[in-house]
């Protein structure tokens, strides 16, 4: 499932951006992104979405929607709650057809709806999300009542017509305009579209037709995720209204950094520290993996910076059952302070490699060494 990106981050805006901020960021994107004038393969992608999210952003309602709810307001799904959270009562308004001629378009009372998902984050160690874990993830949402079974009524108790839209649900609304009056169709607010009333409410949910309910349940989550992801689990969000299906779950993962690894996609970054000697002569040297270590051999004369690959120590592909590699950077260390000893042999290193270990000068190791022969 594609990852919906927020918003806000899509226009390149802050959350408290005003409306000319919004205005400006989606004239400069849409000429940026318009299949037009960018020909590259992504740029009508970006165009649809930098649309979509000024489409959302600049209209008051849907951004108060978006803001509390996330894209599932955005979509209507966060409206309509009466009381309850996750509860949703409200039908859809009608068309531009109904608004000005008078309803004369299609009218429909209010029926199943889906109930709201759920958005929430959840936190994983880095290893966990490299290499897959399944935990428990506690979440508050809306069940059908387990008394009334999601009616509204006490058991044996019917509910009635409504009396201010006579069963329709609907109402007609007279409005003034410039073009003159006209009547506008909208849902029953007494019956919130339904037609019917209760007229003895469920004593256990007070008429709501729903509870709420704190429930863990156990996620499997899949090896390879990354910071920001999404997960959708379907059918474990609030539940419907009017015998409509539950919503969804959406986990957002929050992956805690590393103490020695970077994440590059599927492969892992690390530095491996290494002294002059380790780095000239060469050594094998021992590096932690997400498993625990590995043993990697320091070629002779390595230079700093120099990048080694360790294949198959990386992060699980999502979509492919393969795994990244471990990159491993040299990093030659200078030392910051030597003793007396290390500081005279650093010393003759530095005259041999300068060209000077061919004088016979009683301070170099090396020309003791030759008088020692002689």
């Amino acid at each position: 499932m594609a990852v919906k990106r927020d918003y806000y981050e899509v226009l390149g805006i802050e959350r408290d951006a005003t409306d000319e901020d919004i205005k400006k960021a989606f004239r400069r994107l849409a000429l940026e992104y318009h299949p037009d004038r960018n020909k590259d393969a992504e740029a009508e992608g970006r165009f649809k979405e930098v649309n979509e999210a000024y489409q959302v952003l600049s209209n008051a309602e849907k951004r108060s929607a978006y803001d509390r709810f996330g894209h599932a307001g955005a979509n209507g799904n966060g409206a309509g709650s009466q009381g309850f959270e996750g509860y949703e009562n409200f039908g859809g308004f009608g068309d531009i057809f109904d608004a000005f001629f008078g309803g004369m378009g299609r009218q429909t009372r209010a029926g199943p709806q889906q109930g709201r998902d759920i958005e929430q984050p959840i936190t994983l160690a880095f290893e966990e999300a490299a290499l897959g874990v399944e935990r428990e993830v506690e979440v508050q949402r809306a069940e059908t009542c387990g008394r009334c079974k999601g009616g509204r009524g006490e058991p044996g108790t019917s509910p009635v017509a409504c009396g201010a839209c006579r069963g329709s649900g609907q109402v007609r609304r007279s409005q003034q305009s410039l073009f003159g009056q006209f009547v506008q169709v909208v849902p029953c607010s007494a019956c919130n579209g339904q037609g019917q009333v209760v007229a003895k409410p469920c004593t256990q949910c007070r008429g709501a037709g729903v509870e709420r309910f704190t429930r863990k349940l156990k996620v499997k989550i899949p090896a390879g995720v990354d910071d920001g992801m999404r997960m959708q689990i379907g059918g474990e969000g609030h539940a419907g209204s009017l015998g409509g299906p539950p919503g969804d779950l959406y986990l957002t993962m929050r992956v805690k950094a590393h103490p020695s690894f970077q994440r590059d996609g599927i492969d892992l970054l690390y530095e491996a520290p290494v002294n002059f000697a380790q780095a000239a002569l060469g050594d094998t040297l021992t590096v932690p993996t997400l498993l625990g270590s590995t043993s990697l051999k320091l070629p002779a004369g390595v230079q700093s910076g120099a990048v080694l690959r360790i294949k198959g120590e990386g992060v699980a592909d999502l979509r492919r059952k393969v795994r990244g590699d471990l990159l491993v950077t040299v990093r030659v260390v200078t030392p910051l302070s030597l003793d007396a000893e290390a500081k005279r042999l650093m010393e003759a290193l530095a005259a041999h490699l300068n060209g000077e270990a061919g004088r016979d000068d009683d301070k170099s190791v090396f020309g003791r060494k030759r008088a020692r022969r002689g």
